[in-house]
């Protein structure tokens, strides 16, 4: 039989490691993220008269990140799509992550680092679809926050 001091004791550490959840279950949560695409986002901006969004959820526990987008308008067939990092609006990076956007709708989702991931919390990640016309990139969009 356990003594009741010591049975009180467990219990309160027991209750206090179930309500807590363990440190990294305290702080994990989903993250919301869009961006409107236009040809007037591009550095250097151009004529394009597409226009697209890409949403985006990033999960902080596992690191993944999936998205949904869409475009309509194109010069041509996509010919690729990117995310692209780290970058400020007006600024332009290398590929973060390959986003194949082959046609309108698209999905995907992939596994961030830690360094990729504060890049996108920052504010410093982009989204691109190139085209033939525009290899460079014809709609893009800076990846922020989402209520």
């Amino acid at each position: 039989m356990m003594h009741p001091v010591r049975a009180g004791l467990a219990g309160l550490a027991l209750t206090g490691a179930l309500s807590l959840g363990g440190p990294s279950a305290a702080r994990a949560e989903t993250q919301a993220f869009a961006a409107p695409l236009a040809g007037t986002s591009e550095v250097p901006p151009n004529a394009s008269p597409a226009r697209g969004e890409v949403r985006a959820t990033y999960d902080t526990a596992t690191r993944a990140l999936s998205w949904s987008g869409t475009y309509a308008g194109l010069t041509g067939p996509a010919t690729a799509a990117h995310f692209h990092g780290p970058a400020e609006p007006g600024k332009n990076a290398g590929v973060m992550v390959p986003a194949p956007a082959a046609q309108s709708p698209f999905t995907g989702s992939a596994t961030l680092t830690e360094a990729q991931a504060a890049e996108l919390a920052g504010g410093r990640v982009y989204f691109n679809v190139h085209t033939a016309a525009n290899p460079g990139g014809e709609i893009r969009g800076q990846m922020v926050k989402a209520p």
